[in-house]
């Protein structure tokens, strides 16, 4: 099960089969690296064959793999590969779990009948920008394996009206002479766009990617741009000189309207930075949380650790929905980056919840050695790791503290499977593994695993 990461939406999409819908191989292709030779001097956004089917650059641009696809049928090609990719923990006697449930695709599951496609569930969107042939800034997506830019005046995944914001911002940088970045010459301002839409609020923040801090007329850029749409009420400058493949550099600064964005989860309130983790697609985020919560089975008085915790949505919804039954929990978010941790302080706040909050920046792995060492207690524990997963070490620990139940959510199911096996060699039995189609079209799969400490 190969994986890709597009470079438009900074996904990466998880292969749940060798080959694409379109038939053709591909092999690993992470952080969006190119190959050689394919950086044609051709940078000028040149007509490309449109497709018969629903989007007529699906060929050219790649990123909805499957889109050609009818949604049954790509719901039922990732539940076949799931179970086969599975099938060594579901064959353990510590496993309750022996053919994998349905999938929860988006308004319907593997072996439904016609279920319509889904459209405009892509509530985060990023364009990068490239000098067209006489100078001009272009921006769409890159034609897989180039630096050629794809105009596009509309895709149909993303939230309604995301496409023609980033394609004003191209069209006002132009008026203000704001150069484009060449990821050949390494020339140019610039980079990308990364645009974030509430899905249950008005509001947006446009994050401008450059590669210096001291720009000409980015100000005026920033104004301009919250004039595309009421919607827009923060805009960010993101600084990222480096020569990478990576969207976003280290240094980001408000230049315009207020400091955050908000949105809702499960009935929470989220305050949400220019450059801070939070789901794409937030209708199934819902649902993916919702698997977890209803997992992890709060009582009145329990710890609740939830480990890799970014800006604490997952922990918060969870407590939240314990104060909704009558149960009073403590939570205790790790997270090593620390703007996550000022995030989900922010937002246990906004949400009542800070005095039963404790939030900690620190990489989860040495917070969970530490942990076992002092006995400190745990009654539930949430995972949700990076791509790799956890580390064998943060596995250890979390057996020797003996939650009672454990939940772990993931982006990456090679990794999960292999780290499930490992609680599973501990004292720790499957009681549930669920999928969740949160990026329909593509090969990417999420997965929540429920597991209870046997007695």
């Amino acid at each position: 099960m190969p994986s890709t990461k597009h470079p438009h939406n900074g996904s990466g999409a998880r292969h749940a089969s060798r080959k694409p819908a379109d038939g053709r191989a591909r092999g690993r292709g992470g952080n969006s690296k190119r190959r050689p030779g394919n950086h044609a001097a051709q940078k000028n956004s040149t007509p490309y064959p449109q497709s018969d089917g629903p989007c007529p650059l699906m060929r050219a641009c790649g990123g909805c793999e499957w889109l050609g696809l009818p949604y049954r049928k790509q719901l039922a090609r990732k539940q076949t590969a799931m179970q086969e990719l599975f099938q060594p923990v579901l064959d353990s006697s510590r496993s309750d779990v022996r053919e994998l449930e349905p999938i929860f695709g988006m308004g319907g599951r593997a072996g439904d009948g016609k279920i319509a496609s889904p459209r405009a569930f892509r509530y985060k969107a990023a364009t990068p920008f490239a000098p067209g042939e006489h100078g001009e800034v272009r921006c769409g997506f890159f034609a897989r394996g180039t630096h050629r830019i794809i105009e596009v005046p509309n895709c149909i995944v993303e939230a309604p009206g995301a496409r023609e914001i980033l394609n004003g911002v191209a069209h006002i940088a132009q008026e203000l002479g704001i150069p484009a970045y060449d990821e050949d010459s390494h020339q140019g301002i610039l980079r990308y766009a990364v645009l974030r839409l509430g899905w249950k609020t008005d509001q947006g923040v446009l994050t401008l990617v450059t590669s210096r801090r001291d720009v000409p007329h980015l100000d005026e850029l920033a104004l301009r741009a919250m004039q595309l749409d009421p919607r827009i009420t923060c805009v960010a400058q993101n600084i990222n000189p480096r020569v990478t493949n990576a969207i976003l550099g280290g240094e980001t600064h408000v230049i315009a309207g207020s400091p955050s964005m908000r949105d809702k989860l499960l009935g929470c309130t989220f305050e949400i930075s220019p450059t801070a983790f939070y789901q794409t697609n937030p209708q199934q985020t819902e649902l993916l949380y919702k698997l977890a919560i209803d997992g992890m089975a709060l009582t009145e008085g329990d710890v609740l650790m939830d480990a890799y915790c970014g800006s604490g949505t997952i922990g918060l919804c969870a407590a939240a929905d314990a104060r909704e039954r009558g149960a009073s929990i403590s939570l205790l978010g790790v997270e090593r980056n620390a703007a996550g941790i000022i995030d989900a302080k922010a937002n246990a706040e906004l949400n009542g919840l800070a005095n039963s909050c404790e939030f900690i920046a620190k990489d989860a792995t040495e917070f969970m050695l530490e942990a076992a060492r002092e006995g400190r207690r745990i009654d539930v524990l949430s995972i949700d790791p990076p791509r790799a997963g956890s580390t064998p070490e943060f596995l250890d620990a979390a057996i020797n503290l003996a939650p009672r139940r454990i939940t772990y959510i993931s982006c990456n199911p090679q990794t999960q499977c292999r780290d499930l096996q490992h609680l599973m060699q501990g004292s720790y039995h499957l009681e549930r593994l669920s999928l969740v189609d949160m990026f329909p079209h593509t090969t990417h799969v999420e997965t929540v695993a429920v597991l209870r400490r046997e007695q």
